[in-house]
This record gives C-alpha cells, sequence and structure tokens, in this order.
C-alpha cells in the first residue's frame, strides 16, 4: 500500500473521503458473498474489504496521524476490555447485549441510547439498531413485540414499498420521517 500510495497517481491522490463509496461497495459485496455462500467469493471480497483498511490506514499514516498498527491495537484492546468474562475473571453475564451496551456508554460518556448510531446506516439498518439500543438501554417507551417471520417480514416490506411506489409516496423519506419521530420518542422518554 506503501509503494501504490507513492507511486501509482490514483492512489495517490485518494483521500478518506474519496474512498468512501469504494468502502461502502466492497462491504455490499461481502454481503453478497455471504449471501451466496461461495467461499471464494468470500476469501475475495473480505481481501478487498480488509485493502481498504489497509488504505485508510497508508493514508493517514502519510499524514501522521495513526498506522495500521494503531487500528490493530485498538480494535485488540478494545474486545479485551469488553469481555472481561473471557479476559479476565468475570462471570459471563446474563444479559450480554445489555452489559455490551452498558460498557460502550460508559466508554464513551454517551448520554443517550441513541448515540453513536451512525446516520449513514440505510433507514431499515438504522431502524434496527434504534429498536435494538431501545430494548437493551430499557428506555421506557411500547415498541411492538409480535412475532414475525422472515418471510413475513420481507414480504410486507416489498408490498409496502410497492404500494408506495404506486401511490407516489417515497417510501425511503416516508421511512426516515417515522424513524425520527421514533427517535424523538426514545429521548423524550431519557429526558
Amino acid at each position: 500500500m506503501a509503494r501504490l500510495r507513492r507511486d501509482c497517481p490514483w492512489d495517490a491522490q485518494q483521500t478518506h473521503r474519496s474512498l468512501v463509496t469504494y468502502l461502502v461497495e466492497e462491504t455490499g459485496e461481502v454481503v453478497d458473498a455471504i449471501e451466496t455462500g461461495d467461499d471464494a467469493d468470500l476469501v475475495e471480497e473480505l481481501g478487498d474489504l480488509l485493502l481498504q483498511v489497509y488504505f485508510h490506514a497508508q493514508i493517514a499514516s502519510g499524514e501522521g496521524r495513526f498506522t495500521l498498527e494503531d487500528v490493530a491495537r485498538g480494535i485488540s484492546d478494545k474486545l479485551v476490555q469488553r469481555h472481561p468474562h473471557v479476559f479476565g475473571d468475570d462471570q459471563v453475564p446474563a444479559d450480554l447485549h445489555a452489559t455490551w451496551e452498558a460498557r460502550k456508554k460508559a466508554e464513551k460518556g454517551r448520554n443517550s441510547a441513541l448515540d453513536g448510531i451512525a446516520d449513514s446506516l440505510s433507514v431499515i439498518a438504522r431502524t434496527t439498531k434504534v429498536a435494538s439500543r431501545t430494548r437493551n438501554h430499557h428506555v421506557p417507551i411500547d415498541l411492538p413485540t409480535d412475532p414475525v417471520t422472515s418471510d413475513e417480514v420481507g414480504t410486507a416490506i416489498v408490498d409496502l414499498v410497492l404500494r408506495a411506489q404506486a401511490s407516489g409516496v417515497d417510501a425511503d423519506q416516508a421511512t426516515r420521517d417515522a424513524l425520527r419521530a421514533l427517535e424523538a420518542r426514545v429521548r423524550a422518554a431519557e429526558a
């Protein structure tokens, strides 16, 4: 990567920002390889995703900000710190998700269950994360709990998007608006 940054004009001009689209694309290709179950594709796509980590670390290293070793050390330290039941003497917590979230909240000084959820997630991924955090942080609002199958979810979402499109409704925007309303309810309940 250091040689590419030095000797390839395209690689040399890239920035963290210019590479975002490739990071997203490579992540999607990893998901595709996982879902098709093809190990050869998964190996290739994980390599392409790993290249993105190397690329970003090399850019930062060239700017004197951080190195690949800093990235690796950071994730290693984080995993050890968040798993005292594995790397220490703690017992396995009864609620691993809630304990994980509590550790992250304390580590990062978060005040809300919603703090730290990436704005750039797809609306469905973000809604899932909001629901998960709301439940794991025991925010006192009612969320639906009726059981549903994977097939029912997929079919209902696709049908709703088809109905929205036929009605001239931007389903993505409508869902983002509904998610913002849910986030407002969560913040109000936390206040």
